[in-house]
């Protein structure tokens, strides 16, 4: 039986906490799983600060591409040192080294939780992961924002025919795996024409092969809209940067929060699962972190990575604990800190094995 190589990189603030609970978990469906899992683990942000002068060790990109897969906890990245002095970004990092052009966010609701949305729903959003606004994600020198006299900061946005190309591609392929008959492309053409513009053009070309599936073309003001209103209309949404990270964070709060949000990072040869929330270090060690986003999350990387028994053994049990408040954690009105949630999940898996 051949191992299956998951780097384990536990991050700052909960993230140890519900990184130990996402391995146990994984260690959970081993049995039904093709390959056996093996971990390895390496220090990131402040302990690796600490250690060596960097919050992402170049031992660890390399670790990360010899694995198969990476298990990526939360990060304090906004009260790190300036990147000069060893704070840099660990999720941007990977993004940049990994090329993990597409960041893929489900939002569904779930039987038996309350959530804020006014009916069920189920979509995805397909977020590029390298380009826009974000300075971190950029090429030009320094970053993309800068100061050309004092009081005036800009920011460049990057769009390339390339990166639009291919995040295009990675909607429509997941849309035609899921049976999902609707993509929408986010945009803003009507103000920035050039580079939404180029953006909205791939889209296009892409679409046309696959006449199978509806383009609708949306203004990102009117997505979020429609999203609070009735987000049961949207199966695939496609965006940029900054748009899907926005919109992704709405639809999951719709859904029932950001601890319920699952979130994979891939490219052609690499993928991180990545929970969608931070490092909330105010709840560090205090086990009441909820670990489900980072459960979910290295659901999609073993999806991702062909071991589907083992996620569907975990989806199933997410779905039968959070049915009832007795096996929930606090946030979503439980009673179950974050070990024991964990330990009753695994148990509900391992029945559903038998």
């Amino acid at each position: 039986m051949q191992d299956l190589k998951l780097l384990v990189l536990e991050g700052d603030g909960i993230g140890p906490e519900i990184t130990r609970s996402t391995i146990d978990v994984i260690s959970a469906v081993a049995p039904v799983m093709e390959r056996r899992p093996t971990f390895e683990a390496m220090d990131i942000g402040f302990s690796a600060l600490a250690k060596c002068g960097s919050t992402i060790p170049q031992d660890a990109v390399i670790a990360a591409k010899r694995a198969d897969g990476v298990v990526l906890g939360p990060v304090s990245h906004n009260d790190y040192p300036p990147a000069e002095q060893g704070g840099l970004n660990p999720s941007g990092t990977l993004r940049k080294e990994l090329e993990l052009y597409a960041n893929i966010r489900p939002a569904f609701t779930w039987d038996g939780l309350e959530a804020p949305a006014q009916c069920p729903f189920d979509l995805v959003v397909v977020r590029e992961n390298l380009e826009g606004f974000y300075a971190d994600r950029n090429m030009f020198q320094g970053g993309g924002e800068f100061l050309p006299e004092p009081g005036v900061a800009l920011a460049l946005r990057k769009i390339t025919r390339k990166g639009s190309l291919r995040i295009a591609r990675s909607g429509f392929e997941l849309a035609q795996k899921l049976g999902k008959k609707n993509v929408t492309v986010i945009h803003k053409a009507n103000v920035m024409r050039l580079s939404d513009g180029l953006f909205l053009e791939c889209v296009r070309e892409v679409a046309a092969d696959y006449p199978q599936i509806e383009l609708e073309e949306l203004i990102v003001d009117a997505a979020a809209a429609h999203l609070v209103r009735n987000p049961a209309r949207f199966d695939i949404l496609i965006t940029t940067n900054m748009f899907g990270d926005i919109l992704s964070d709405l639809a999951s709060e719709l859904a029932g929060g950001l601890g319920l949000a699952g979130s994979l990072n891939v490219g052609d040869r690499f993928a991180v699962a990545q929970a969608q929330h931070g490092s909330a270090p105010d709840i560090a060690g205090l086990d009441t972190a909820n670990p489900v986003s980072l459960i979910l999350s290295a659901e999609m990387l073993l999806r991702h990575l062909k071991e589907d028994r083992a996620a569907d053994a975990i989806a199933d049990g997410v779905k039968e604990v959070l049915k009832h408040p007795a096996t929930r954690t606090r946030d979503l009105g439980g009673q179950l800190g974050t070990q024991a949630f964990t330990q009753n999940l695994i148990a509900v898996i391992e029945r559903g094995l038998k």
